[in-house]
């Protein structure tokens, strides 16, 4: 009972703030603009990991490698105390590469609760237009080649269904080959 309720805690926590990294390297990668509520709640979550981590990876070249990585240690330290804790047969290697799948589940993860959120502001024509032009910017790059594959059907964008039902497929495979590797490594 302890080892769940240590689970579920290290979940919601370690989800959360690898979620919160994930975005803020999306939202920079897409060049979104953190002059926003949701913008303003990523930088609140994680600057006290990845202000840090930016002097490690500044002379790397190509992005926000400093939010990508905290994302990546915030996954590790979960499983690391998951593994002491459950006193896992797991190798400290195999470890490492939970962690590594854990920060892909949790990008489909967030992902998918994005695209859920963009659906029902583009269903309400009452909201917040700048949060809606965000969403719509962090959506676009994923929808905009099914859009070209999958026609309107009665007016109705289904892109975003498609989409949703692609990343799961993915989350099923991921889950399957990290249960795999805490149970046979």
């Amino acid at each position: 009972m302890l080892h769940q309720i240590l689970s579920l805690l290290l979940n919601v926590v370690g989800g959360l703030l690898t979620g919160a990294c994930l975005l803020r390297w999306y939202m920079q990668h897409q060049r979104v603009s953190f002059n926003n509520p949701l913008g303003q709640l990523v930088l609140a979550l994680t600057s006290w990991l990845v202000l840090p981590l930016r002097k490690i990876t500044k002379a790397l070249p190509g992005g926000d490698w400093a939010s990508a990585l905290g994302a990546w240690l915030v996954q590790l330290v979960q499983f690391l105390l998951l593994w002491l804790v459950a006193g896992s047969v797991a190798s400290v290697a195999a470890v490492f590469v939970v962690a590594t799948i854990g920060v892909a589940n949790i990008a489909i993860s967030s992902m998918v609760v994005i695209l859920l959120v963009h659906c029902v502001l583009s269903w309400l024509s009452t909201g917040n237009a700048v949060i809606q032009a965000v969403f719509y910017q962090l959506t676009a790059p994923l929808l905009r080649p099914l859009r070209k594959v999958i026609p309107l059907v009665g007016g109705v964008d289904l892109s975003p269904i498609v989409l949703m039902v692609l990343l799961q497929i993915v989350a099923i495979v991921l889950a399957n080959l990290q249960s795999h590797l805490l149970m046979t490594v």
